[in-house]
């Protein structure tokens, strides 16, 4: 895979090196370059894969890296794509709308943010306002969370310091109250998996198409190496008001860490950024969306009551 990423970027400086009157793209041939927080990388490389096996004259390079540099690759005309967990604002709009690129932004799934802790941790449930108790330092033993876990340093770690989860964080949890505590961000969602379970003191923050188990295709099951924490909205949580992130309760809105995905297109023509954008919001690219863990814009999610022991 990587010599092939290799291989399609001296392809796409070629491309770009060359000036021509005509587009070197349509919507399914040619090679581009797009931008994806590293949040979503495991779904947008299956729906690449898909995507140029059906076309086989297209090449699509994908960088991955937080959301702040990937919001800045499609205003500086890096790119013509951009997958994030956040509309441009009206300031970036008016930023392109001025360069003549005109983005428009399609709500394409409904993410979850799920909560990690190592495999020897006994606390499965926690609570929004504790988590920003955590988050702003003013919880940093887990024993402060229950009498019944055991002491130890809690040590928070995101994916990327500039990631869209970062964001969440800070104005979904935190309401804009400044990070403290034992809080680090690794290279990437792997990272944190890795790291959480070989740490039992971890709380990883962290994309739930990360930890779904890709050989259920029910979507009711995680990665067995971490333990999921259920999540609810109230201080104190319960076995009945705390849910993890299945699949349907995003759906009904019972998990409460959830976020909107974008695609975000500026390409001023039918290239193949928009070839991509139209698969991806097709039935069979909403279809891979279903498969990852997440919610897919249109297709519809079978609903099941499974309330495992917690």
């Amino acid at each position: 895979m990587i010599v092939i990423y290799l291989g399609m970027s001296f392809l796409l400086a070629s491309c770009n090196s060359r000036k021509t009157n005509s587009p070197d793209d349509t919507p399914t041939s040619g090679v581009i370059a797009i931008a994806s927080d590293g949040c979503f990388a495991p779904i947008i490389e299956e729906e690449i894969a898909v995507f140029e096996s059906l076309y086989k004259e297209a090449g699509i390079v994908p960088f991955f890296s937080g959301e702040t540099e990937t919001i800045n690759r499609l205003l500086h005309d890096s790119t013509r794509l951009a997958i994030t967990s956040r509309p441009l604002t009206r300031e970036e709009t008016e930023y392109m709308n001025a360069k003549k690129l005109f983005p428009k932004s399609i709500n394409i799934a409904t993410d979850a943010i799920a909560l990690i802790v190592n495999k020897q941790n006994t606390d499965s449930l926690i609570g929004i306002p504790s988590i920003k108790e955590i988050l702003t330092g003013k919880v940093k033993d887990w024993k402060e969370l229950s009498g019944n876990n055991k002491s130890g340093k809690i040590e928070v770690v995101f994916d990327n310091p500039n990631s869209g989860i970062v964001r969440y964080a800070i104005d979904s949890i935190c309401g804009g109250e400044p990070f403290a505590g034992n809080l680090h961000a690794m290279e990437g969602n792997r990272q944190v998996m890795n790291y959480v379970a070989q740490s039992p003191g971890a709380l990883g923050i962290i994309g739930v198409n990360w930890i779904s188990n890709p050989l259920d295709s029910t979507c009711m099951s995680f990665a067995d190496n971490i333990k999921v924490m259920a999540v609810s909205r109230y201080k104190n949580a319960t076995a009945t008001n705390s849910f993890k992130p299945y699949q349907a309760y995003i759906a009904l809105k019972e998990y409460p860490m959830t976020r909107s995905v974008y695609l975000i297109l500026s390409e001023p023509r039918m290239g193949l950024a928009s070839g991509f954008t139209t698969f991806i919001t097709s039935d069979r690219g909403q279809r891979i969306i279903l498969k990852s863990g997440i919610l897919p814009a249109t297709q519809p999610v079978r609903l099941v009551n499974v309330r495992d022991q917690l």
